[in-house]
């Protein structure tokens, strides 16, 4: 029997697949997408069907060309890029490449969820052929993007400032984070008040109530007056246990991860981005060298929003869960749990591919970050399989006249799925996971209780929080914007176009953002509007299940969206040659100051220019002459006082707010790895003597990792490599580079 050629996405799989196929295969890397859209022009016919115009993508010529002079070299051919449906359009790219310099037209499509043996075996014993839906469904997605981008990025080019851009789903993403900040100016706060009471009984503790009940009614208590006759009432008065109600409530664990729960819980456990989890993610998805095991894929695919789980995997888990915890963790028939209606199901949902493997076994061979995302996903997965938790809850309502007060506590009866919760290495894994109940003593109906201390308090109503990046991805969710492999992206492209800020964790839209979504909401409703959007996901679906025709629907989308096109093109604002006015003049020619709009938001410039180039910023610069000294989370690792943000000599850095007493200072990391190879430190952001930016590791002098350019957080989709760096033209925007010798990878910062 002749060599087959195996040929996948990603380069890092390759060393974990040939181990498991052996010498009789020759594994390939597409390394991502052969074939796309061309850059500098739209690429698609938009009067002949919307045909596109495929073309390589520059760089990965000599890659096609490896594919192409592997395949006359064997028998079979097996493609086997994601399970998706970007990686079904990545294999039909292939497939119309290679089967014209095979020797055989056995060609295959592949697919598994989890790269073990089992699986990949399993997959090439079972090869299927190409889903054209799914090609349909992903070219349908790709034009739409296209036509998005390309059509309304040069408007806001021209009416604002060059380098914009705008994107058929990011779009939608900022207007939301627009419209919540929005919510806050707007928001008008009402004044409440509550009282609560510490009471002791015939039993320790003493113990909190809430004023609950005023003449059987819901107390609410809006002013002063209102609580100054109700201290005036019961002054004097007794406090009466009336009531006493006890309940047992179970408490079910969650259904193991998918996509946006993982992002979520990594960022509200683990303060991970969304696009920091996903490649971690991958990275154990694709496999991690575990000393003499080698290379082993630990968790199954990291896209998918489906909670299903296979047969095989639920078996080991309850095993586990019975040799470890004992039979009485294990419920009696396995814990299934619903999906979505618009999940698609391809997948099960994010798992370890060997429950065995647990997360101390393989701590000494993952980075930091890596472990905390494998026990974070470990812990939830064999949680989901235990039986339930068990509180003992208990209600105590206390009679003062026509007031009732009340107090809730409980106790743990049962830990059940609670106790993988608590073994966790990583404690902020388990918290949150008791909740906020107090325990009660144990008192008998009837009782007078002795008042301690009455506490009136004011407050004020909030407005909504401003988003986190986790509150946006399942905000996204909820709407049905977007799909789970694109939540990651959606959310960066917004952060790197500076169209959103982030502080202290809490989402913001930048003054240029707040500019750039009005006015797209103002001249491109339908494109703006979230139930429009989500509408058009749903098609994609259709598309993938055979019920809708691809043309039809980029039809339907293009007739109004070219005739809104027409209109902007007359009637958007045109902010690029607006100036405003201000009674300040030029430090170097006298001139008058005006305000211009500019890629990073307004700043003042000379009306000299060109003569006079000089320009300032708005807001900020006292600011910055002071030093600036910004609460940022965390405490001093010396002293424990809290730490805040400072710029000296070197740009921005942070320190002990207990200065000068404590000099405790560090650097502010970009929560990007190290670059060099086997250095596990983290790149950070510096100035040189003469002010200039630049990038260098956390590790230095162990590490001499430098770079004037700011490094991105992924592999080259070329060549693998890990340097990847941003750079910013007048003349082109913001786009990335590879840096790596004799790779020419570069991709624009086009709206997709």
């Amino acid at each position: 029997m002749g060599k087959s050629l195996l040929i996948v996405e990603s380069p890092t799989k390759v060393k974990t697949l040939k181990k498991i196929v052996g010498k009789d295969f020759i594994v390939k890397a597409s390394v991502g997408h052969l074939k796309d859209l061309p850059k500098k022009k739209l690429g698609v016919d938009v009067e002949n069907g919307f045909a596109p115009d495929y073309i390589t993508i520059r760089g990965k010529g000599k890659i096609l060309a490896e594919l192409k002079a592997a395949a006359k070299k064997v028998d079979t051919i097996y493609l086997a890029p994601d399970p998706d449906r970007e990686g079904e359009a990545i294999a039909h790219h292939i497939n119309t490449e290679v089967s014209r310099f095979s020797k055989t037209q056995q060609i295959y499509r592949v697919s598994f969820n989890e790269i073990t043996k089992r699986a990949v075996l399993e997959a090439l014993k079972n090869p299927t052929q190409l889903n054209a839906n799914k090609v349909d469904a992903q070219q349908a997605r790709r034009i739409l993007d296209r036509l998005v981008g390309y059509k309304i990025s040069p408007i806001l080019w021209k009416k604002v400032q060059r380098g914009l851009s705008a994107g058929r789903v990011q779009s939608v993403a900022l207007r939301i984070v627009c419209d919540r900040e929005q919510e806050i100016k707007s928001f008008k706060p009402e004044e409440y008040w509550t009282v609560t009471i510490d009471v002791e009984g015939s039993q320790e503790p003493v113990f909190p109530a809430k004023l609950f009940k005023i003449d059987n009614e819901k107390a609410e208590i809006p002013n002063q007056e209102t609580v100054d006759a109700i201290l005036k009432n019961i002054k004097g008065r007794e406090f009466l246990l009336n009531d006493i109600v006890k309940k047992e409530r179970k408490r079910n664990p969650n259904a193991p991860f998918i996509t946006s729960s993982l992002q979520q819980d990594a960022s509200s456990k683990l303060n991970f981005s969304p696009k920091k989890t996903m490649m971690l993610a991958q990275r154990l998805y694709e496999g991690m060298e575990l000393g003499k095991k080698g290379a082993v894929g630990l968790i199954t695919y990291m896209r998918t929003d489906s909670t299903r789980i296979a047969q095989e995997a639920l078996e080991d888990v309850r095993g586990l869960i019975g040799s470890r915890y004992g039979e009485k963790y294990v419920p009696k028939s396995p814990n299934f749990y619903k999906s979505k209606k618009s999940a698609q199901d391809a997948h099960e949902a994010i798992r370890p591919t060997d429950v065995a493997i647990d997360p101390a076994s393989v701590k000494e061979y993952l980075e930091k970050d890596l472990f905390m995302l494998y026990e974070l996903i470990w812990v939830r997965f064999v949680a989901s399989q235990m039986i339930p938790s068990v509180l003992d809850t208990t209600q105590f309502d206390i009679e003062c006249g026509n007031y009732i007060f009340r107090a809730n506590g409980s106790t743990l009866k049962l830990d059940g799925f609670i106790r993988v919760y608590l073994e966790a290495s990583d404690k902020r894994i388990s918290e949150g996971i008791l909740g906020a109940d107090r325990l009660l003593p144990e008192l008998k109906t009837g009782e007078i209780l002795k008042l301690l201390k009455i506490e009136p308090e004011q407050h004020f109503t909030q407005p909504p929080p401003r988003f986190t990046e986790a509150s946006l991805v399942k905000t996204l969710e909820d709407k049905g914007i977007g799909r789970p492999s694109t939540y990651a992206s959606i959310i960066s492209v917004i952060k790197d176009r500076d169209y959103i800020k982030s502080e202290d964790r809490k989402l913001f839209p930048s003054e240029l953002g707040d500019l750039v979504s009005e006015l797209l909401v103002e001249n491109f409703p339908d494109i703006m509007n979230e139930e429009f959007t989500a509408d058009l996901e749903n098609k994609l679906d259709q598309i993938e299940e055979g019920s809708a025709q691809w043309v039809n629907i980029l039809q339907d989308f293009y007739g109004p969206f070219e005739k809104d096109l027409e209109q902007a093109e007359k009637k958007m604002r045109d902010v690029k040659g607006k100036v405003e006015e201000t009674d300040e003049v030029c430090e170097k020619c006298a001139k008058p100051m005006v305000i211009k709009w500019g890629r990073f938001g307004k700043f003042m410039a000379c009306t000299g220019y060109p003569e006079c180039k000089t320009t300032k910023e708005i807001d900020g610069g006292d600011k910055e002459k002071s030093g600036i000294n910004e609460p940022v989370e965390g405490t001093c690792e010396k002293c424990d006082s809290p730490l805040v943000m400072k710029i000296g000599r070197f740009g921005k850095f942070i320190a002990c707010s207990d200065y000068p007493a404590c000099k405790f200072t560090r650097p502010i990391t970009l929560g990007i790895p190290c670059p060099e190879k086997d250095c596990k430190g983290s790149v950070l952001a510096r100035k040189s003597k003469k002010g200039r930016a630049f990038y260098g590791c956390s590790e230095y002098p162990n590490c001499k990792y430098v770079s004037w350019d700011k490094p991105v957080a992924e592999a080259c989709p070329t060549c693998g490599s890990s340097t990847l760096v941003e750079k910013w033209k007048k003349n082109e925007g913001k786009f990335i580079i590879c840096k790596s010798e004799g790779c020419d990878y570069k991709k624009s910062d086009e709206a997709a």
